[in-house]
């Protein structure tokens, strides 16, 4: 950690080494509230906390630049809480284990919480020092973005007062982002029926491990593996040839991340297990091929199992697999006015199986068009409604249209030629950020969102470019000199 915290620029690695330290799960930002709290008394900057725990601190103008238009800086507190299932973590109290590796800033197991920790750190680090010259700035950092984004939701209207917002969450240093698409999880509840087991029968367990996982957004495109739909495909296709009965699953974590790990428990009928082990080896060595240039690393093992007293009935069984197997998953649609742009999309993110008898299923979707995000989510609702499944969408959130004609946009692309000497990219993003929120409680709010680059968001192996942070420190500095007059 003292070699992370050496690194330049010193104040914002500094920051983030120390947010390094305190857990903070969504929902459970309590210890990194406090500390910002603690940060804002200790120098002695204004600051409040609203009942939902999102903090505004202003720092004054500096000398001479009182009469530039106010800025609001905003990050989010919370972190994507992942990790490898062989990795003894517990993020509630443990600190991220963080290391330097030919360039980047990893974790050993975990998520790096560099999404959004860094945004924190750059944050703290302008209002602790006295050196940068700038008008007045209003830091803004907001709770619960990752699980349902409720801080955002909750901000009241006159939290804060700059019409000026620089979102500090994106993940390609070199890109602008002017637009966001808004989206919304669709959650099944499905009960089934158990008998007793009375054949003779091996029992089995199938696991699906080594995926790189990733952003449910921001990856979707990439052809990444999603471990409850290579496991699910399995089981539809070992229950047609083999009658199996399943008598657990367990797949996937957190709504917005693409499942990494899923597994499964089994029965197969003892005069079918030789076919079955050979099926199973035929269905590992297609799916390594199918998988082999995104995911290399893709291990499917097949253990013994402890026989179970029940298992699932044929009618329950065969609801579950076929729902599951038919279920959307991945880019729906490419954007016709954006080149590149994924329009739509859908991620089976979590199917577990729970102690009642009920297996429940997240998934998420995103449009930047919200008709096609109400579409795709009533074909996810369609198909489970047919399955006797209980269906509730949650409210959702909405996209953030892009405005091309933004001053503050092209503040910062003038300010990122000169420091670099190229253009920036500017572009919409599939990912979700709080930036559409924000626009419906302040709709003259002009935005832009830029940071450094972070790799593998919402993974293990999240990873920051360290040679990035400064240039997007460099740029900060630069758009808020060049912020003009009121």
């Amino acid at each position: 950690m003292d070699t992370i915290k050496n690194l330049k620029p010193h104040l914002v690695w500094k920051y983030f080494s120390e947010i390094l330290l305190i857990p903070r799960p969504s929902k459970k930002e309590e210890k990194i509230i406090a500390y910002i709290i603690a940060f804002a008394k200790k120098q002695k900057l204004v600051y409040k906390k609203d009942k939902t725990g999102n903090i505004i601190i202003s720092k004054p103008a500096t000398t001479g630049y009182e009469n530039k238009k106010s800025i609001a800086l905003q990050s989010h507190v919370d972190m994507v809480c992942e990790k490898s299932a062989n990795v003894k973590h517990q993020f509630e109290t443990d600190p991220i284990d963080a290391y330097i590796d030919d360039g980047w800033i990893k974790a050993r197991g975990t998520t790096l919480g560099a999404d959004n920790g860094i945004g924190i750190a750059t944050q703290l680090a302008l209002l602790a020092d006295k050196t940068i010259k700038h008008g007045p700035i209003e830091c803004l950092f907001t709770v619960d973005e990752e699980s349902g984004l409720t801080g955002a939701f909750n901000i009241k209207k006159d939290f804060f007062k700059s019409k000026i917002l620089i979102n500090l969450d994106s993940e390609d240093e070199g890109e602008l982002f002017i637009g966001c698409a808004g989206g919304t999880d669709t959650l099944i509840t499905m009960p089934y029926k158990r008998k007793l087991l009375k054949k003779p029968c091996s029992a089995y367990t199938v696991s699906v491990k080594g995926l790189r996982g990733g952003h449910s957004g921001d990856d979707i495109e990439k052809g990444l593996g999603n471990s409850n739909k290579i496991l699910i495909r399995f089981l539809w296709e070992a229950t047609k040839l083999f009658k199996i009965r399943l008598f657990d699953f367990q797949g996937g974590n957190l709504r917005n991340a693409i499942p990494r790990e899923a597994k499964a428990d089994m029965v197969v009928c003892i005069h079918k297990k030789e076919a079955f082990l050979q099926f199973f080896e035929e269905y590992n060595h297609t799916m390594k091929n199918e998988l082999k240039v995104t995911e290399p690393n893709m291990n499917i093992q097949l253990t013994t199992a402890a026989r179970p007293q029940s298992v699932m009935t044929g009618k329950s069984q065969n609801r579950f697999l076929h729902a599951v197997h038919a279920c959307p998953n991945g880019v729906i649609e490419m954007s016709m006015d954006i080149p590149g742009l994924v329009q739509t999309s859908t991620n089976l993110a979590s199917v577990k199986f729970t102690g009642d008898h009920v297996i429940e299923i997240v998934t998420s979707q995103r449009s930047s068009v919200d008709s096609s995000k109400t579409n795709i989510s009533n074909r996810v609702k369609s198909l489970f409604t047919l399955a006797r499944g209980k269906v509730v969408h949650t409210d959702g959130y909405p996209g953030w249209v892009p405005n091309a004609n933004s001053e503050i946009l092209k503040i910062t692309k003038a300010s990122y030629k000169s420091l670099f000497k190229k253009e920036p990219v500017v572009r919409a993003i599939h990912a979700g950020l709080e930036c559409g929120l924000f626009l419906e409680k302040y709709p003259d709010l002009d935005m832009v969102s830029f940071g450094p680059t972070i790799k593998a968001a919402h993974s293990p192996d999240e990873r920051m470019e360290i040679s990035t942070v400064d240039k997007f420190w460099r740029l900060l500095l630069k758009v808020l000199n060049r912020i003009p007059e009121k």
